[in-house]
């Protein structure tokens, strides 16, 4: 089977005009680019195609079963949840996915929201732009406290790809590391339950994906285990944590901050943490990911996803 077009749904989530796409060429002669598609585009964009990179637009069971050309769908993303990957399977869809090419990016995010919170980072560089530093009768400011992550531990919760590299990177910060036990597989002994975890950790650092059996699974309860010095980064999925609860742990002080780069609702509308913006809750655009070298390695991994399509191989198959 040779392949001829293809089209990329919502290339501006990819790419802002700084990656090379010459990699996506080779089996494809012709594509169509987007940098949007609204749910009553895309049918008419990918009717004629025979594939489809799509990063976040949804591809329905209504959808697959009007598409009779396409024969392969590559998701720029490792979740999988804006396809329907049975309907895509009974009309001979391929799918296929791309991991583990953001971790160092995601690392690099969680200690960046590690540092801001223990610096208080954002104040000072607010106060230098406020003239307080001018204006100080001393070299340096402490107006606000700055703590040492040397001796602290770092609680994770997720220890697939990410948990673990984030718990290695902590080592050379002078960082103890406690795991969680999974939740769905075998205890195990180098890990701890996650109550001791939630009580031990000064830093709690998410990494797990949202299942039916993560979804609010840091809640009141959970939060109030946790150390009133604690903060909590999420870097994972943001229906991990129930918001309200959080705003309310925050607010009563219940733990010391949290770092944040995901959210239940993406892009946000109506989050109760933005309308209840608070000096102790830092949040980020869901950006962990997003680094230069990260989004180039996920284009370059959907090329060859094609190839080895084109190639008769099955490669990161998801379907």
């Amino acid at each position: 089977m040779k392949l001829q077009t293809g089209v990329i749904l919502d290339r501006a989530s990819l790419d802002v005009g700084d990656l090379d796409l010459s990699g996506l060429n080779h089996p494809i002669s012709h594509w169509q680019s987007y940098d949007h598609s609204s749910a009553s585009e895309t049918y008419h964009r990918v009717k004629n195609s025979q594939v489809v990179i799509s990063n976040k637009v949804v591809i329905d069971a209504s959808l697959l079963s009007q598409l009779s050309q396409l024969r392969l769908i590559c998701v720029a993303a490792t979740g999988t949840n804006n396809v329907d990957l049975v309907v895509a399977e009974k009309h001979h869809i391929a799918v296929c996915n791309v991991t583990g090419y953001a971790t160092p990016s995601v690392v690099q995010h969680v200690f960046a929201l590690i540092f801001a919170l223990h610096t208080h980072l954002c104040e000072y560089r607010q106060l230098v732009k406020q003239n307080e530093w001018q204006k100080s009768k001393h070299f340096c400011l402490l107006n606000y406290p700055i703590a040492e992550l040397a001796g602290k531990t770092l609680g994770i919760i997720g220890y697939g790809e990410l948990g673990k590299a984030v718990a290695s990177a902590a080592q050379a910060f002078g960082l103890q590391v406690l795991i969680a036990q999974s939740l769905t597989g075998p205890a195990s002994a180098d890990r701890v339950s996650l109550d001791r975890l939630l009580s031990s950790a000064d830093i709690v650092s998410l990494h797990c994906p949202l299942t039916d059996q993560t979804h609010n699974l840091i809640n009141a309860a959970m939060l109030a285990k946790m150390k009133t010095t604690s903060i909590l980064i999420n870097t994972a999925r943001g229906g991990i944590v129930n918001e309200q609860d959080l705003l309310d742990a925050l607010l009563n002080k219940q733990i010391a901050a949290a770092g944040l780069d995901v959210l239940s609702e993406e892009p946000p509308r109506n989050n109760v943490l933005l309308r209840h913006p608070l000096p102790n809750l830092m949040i980020t655009p869901h950006i962990a990911w997003a680094s230069q070298a990260s989004r180039q390695r996920l284009i370059n991994e959907v090329g060859k996803n094609i190839e080895a399509f084109y190639q008769g191989e099955r490669r990161n198959r998801v379907v």
